[in-house]
């Protein structure tokens, strides 16, 4: 809602770094399959990545302000790096060489 986001934004206005983990949820959101959901291996799709791209703003956003943001994913599916993250550490590394 409009009152929790603002919440957040006067919450985060206080704070000097900042630390997201992201798993499946992010992506399954962006509609790709997870590993163990009902869709099991994801193949071939066309992800739209808004999650991700809303992070990588909160990002630059924060690095404007010389704070820290960092993400930390267990995903391989490399959305948080197309989405611009640059403060990215992926648990699992990406599927994609």
């Amino acid at each position: 809602t409009t009152v929790k986001i603002a919440e957040y934004r006067r919450l985060l206005s206080h704070t000097h770094s900042v630390l997201v983990l992201t798993g499946a949820g992010i992506s399954a959101e962006s509609g790709i399959p997870t590993f163990r959901g009902a869709g099991g291996l994801w193949r071939q799709f066309k992800a739209t990545i808004m999650p991700h791209i809303a992070l990588a703003k909160a990002e630059k956003q924060f690095e404007e302000e010389e704070k820290l943001f960092n993400i930390i994913t267990q995903n391989v599916d490399r959305l948080h790096r197309r989405a611009g993250t640059k403060n990215l550490i992926e648990m699992h590394g990406d599927f994609f060489v």
